[in-house]
């Protein structure tokens, strides 16, 4: 189908459980996609290894929150393949300019060392994309995006596709009708993602994914 993607087309579809992509950078068209199985994050099941944690505790970065989303964004089409099209990144930095998408960035140096976005709705997030410049990058963006999600009321985090670094993570597939009933569930009633400061100091949060997972 043609590549038109407003945003309330775009809330309308997270709300029914299928989401927009392309084939490629270049694809002027778009297409739904429902998979028969879903990927899944539980916020209270979060893999901390102990270099990841080691890593943290010893700080040395930054993060926050929608500070550069269309940095973030693009950092995520920047690599060989992508599926993250121009009409496909109009239409999330309209969503952003509407409050529905978010990024969490990681900074080392004043440089993008990591990040991930996606969107929000009731109580989800809807992971779009994640990326990695330097070690450990999105490992930490997720694990400070986690955190902030499940201290602001959300409870579930879709993350679409489970590969294996995110099976490393605590990703769980489930089927299609299990994903629905949590996602009816998570419509149910609003979190917002601005309702607490992101915790920016790295040792907190490691002891909280710690705590609850």
């Amino acid at each position: 189908m043609p590549a038109f993607l407003p945003p309330d087309v775009l809330l309308r579809a997270y709300a029914a459980g299928v989401f927009p992509m392309s084939e490629h950078r270049h694809d002027a068209e778009v297409f739904w996609v429902d998979p028969p199985r879903r990927g899944v994050l539980p916020l209270d099941g979060f893999h901390l290894s102990r270099s990841l944690a080691r890593r943290m505790r010893r700080g040395g970065y930054a993060v926050s929150l929608n500070a550069d989303f269309a940095g973030v964004v693009d950092a995520c089409a920047d690599r060989p393949e992508t599926w993250i099209s121009a009409p496909i990144r109009k239409a999330y930095l309209e969503l952003h300019a509407r409050g529905h998408a978010h990024s969490l960035e990681v900074w080392e140096t004043g440089a993008l060392a990591g990040g991930v976005y996606g969107v929000t709705l009731g109580r989800a997030f809807f992971g779009e994309s994640m990326v990695s410049r330097r070690t450990d990058g999105s490992k930490r963006a997720l694990a400070h995006l986690v955190d902030h999600l499940r201290r602001c009321g959300f409870i579930l985090f879709d993350t679409q596709f489970i590969t294996d670094h995110l099976a490393r993570l605590g990703a769980v597939e489930i089927p299609r009708a299990a994903y629905r009933a949590r996602l009816s569930e998570a419509l149910e009633r609003e979190a917002d993602i601005a309702s607490l400061p992101l915790g920016r100091d790295p040792a907190q949060v490691v002891q909280r994914i710690t705590q609850t997972s």
